[in-house]
């Protein structure tokens, strides 16, 4: 009887297979979305922590910046068409540029790499460019390589699709970003 009951098992684990999670759908790295967040940044030796507020509605891009005791650092708005970023520092002053990376190295001391993070925020590569991911085991973006950043994306449940927290390691720049909050824009 003994033999029997295990004959049955074995021969159960052997037809069964592996279960497959699918899959969740992608977003695409070009969908608008509203953040609020905390980011902190080390580039070389310099660093910083702002916590944000961040408008993506391609073309265009709206980020505020803050200290983390919420006093106004900067808004840059940018529009992805014209090749243009506009700084309102909070002492009243306006800058232009024709890339984010000078305007927040000006605003904050580290330049962030906004063109990509609007992609790689929502957990997908930008557009047009080589990269490769490894997904978790919900079929969600683990760790994505691109433009030879490596960014880890944690998620706040198995069930979430956005992700909860970001590392960003790019070249020499490290950078943490928490999500306190996804806004449809």
């Amino acid at each position: 009887m003994a033999a029997a009951a295990i004959a049955v098992v074995v021969a159960g684990c052997a037809t069964s297979g592996p279960s497959v999670t699918p899959p969740l759908p992608a977003r695409a790295g070009d969908a608008p979305f509203a953040i609020d967040g905390r980011l902190s940044a080390q580039h070389g030796r310099d660093a910083v922590s702002v916590s944000f507020s961040w408008t993506h509605a391609p073309p265009r891009d709206e980020l505020v910046l803050s200290t983390p005791l919420g006093q106004a650092v900067a808004e840059l708005a940018g529009d992805a068409s014209e090749k243009r970023v506009e700084l309102r520092s909070a002492d009243g002053r306006v800058e232009v540029a024709h890339d984010w990376a000078a305007l927040t190295e000006r605003a904050v001391g580290v330049p962030l790499p906004v063109e990509g993070l609007a992609a790689w925020a929502q957990a997908a590569p930008r557009a047009n460019a080589p990269h490769s991911i490894e997904v978790d085991a919900s079929g969600r973006a683990g760790v994505l390589r691109q433009d030879g950043c490596e960014i880890v994306y944690a998620y706040a449940d198995d069930s979430t699709r956005r992700p909860s927290r970001i590392r960003v390691a790019c070249h020499d720049l490290e950078m943490r970003i928490a999500i306190d909050r996804w806004r449809d824009s």
